[in-house]
């Protein structure tokens, strides 16, 4: 299962757009509302979560993704919710992701240390202990991170190919992209 943690203020296009691709591949996905099933992202589109946060209980874990934006990634961060759960899907050897200024979040927590990763121009600083190479979208071990918003659909392919394969990632890319 991979649960995508949405606060309010959260960035709708980082959350929205791999949030698609993956449910068009059929992947387990649950959207999990953080204090609230109706959250507002940073732009004024409101959305229905899947799961209120209280309801979280997970059986099987494989990924743990986290949307941008603000404040929607300081209300990540101050989620006790949220911190359990990454910390439970990095001792459970799950998938991370995280993308434009939440990649913060696993730096400050101190989980990219020796490892690759990428934020929000501005956020690297907060990346502590990672390099940060010159990529868009990058996989090191299990966290994969993203610049923002503008990558987000690579960002989605990224997690489709990881559980569905190259193949499926390259026909599914064709197919929203070609048309």
């Amino acid at each position: 299962m991979i649960y995508m943690f949405l606060a309010e203020g959260f960035e709708e296009i980082e959350a929205l757009c791999p949030l698609d691709l993956l449910r068009r591949v059929n992947l387990d996905i649950t959207t999990v509302g953080v204090g609230n099933k109706f959250i507002t992202g940073a732009h004024g589109i409101t959305v229905k979560a899947d799961i209120v946060d209280t309801e979280l209980s997970y059986s099987s874990l494989d990924m743990i993704f986290l949307p941008g934006g603000m404040p929607g990634t300081l209300n990540l961060a101050a989620s006790d919710t949220v911190i359990n759960a990454i910390k439970d899907a990095y001792r459970a050897d799950a998938y991370i992701a995280a993308i434009c200024a939440a990649p913060s979040i696993l730096g400050d927590m101190g989980l990219l240390k020796g490892k690759k990763a990428v934020c929000y121009p501005g956020f690297e600083e907060r990346l502590i202990g990672a390099e940060i190479p010159e990529q868009n979208v990058v996989l090191d071990g299990k966290i994969l991170t993203a610049k923002g918003m503008g990558v987000a659909l690579e960002m989605g392919l990224e997690i489709v190919k990881i559980f569905c394969g190259e193949e499926t990632a390259k026909k599914l890319s064709h197919a929203v992209i070609s048309n």
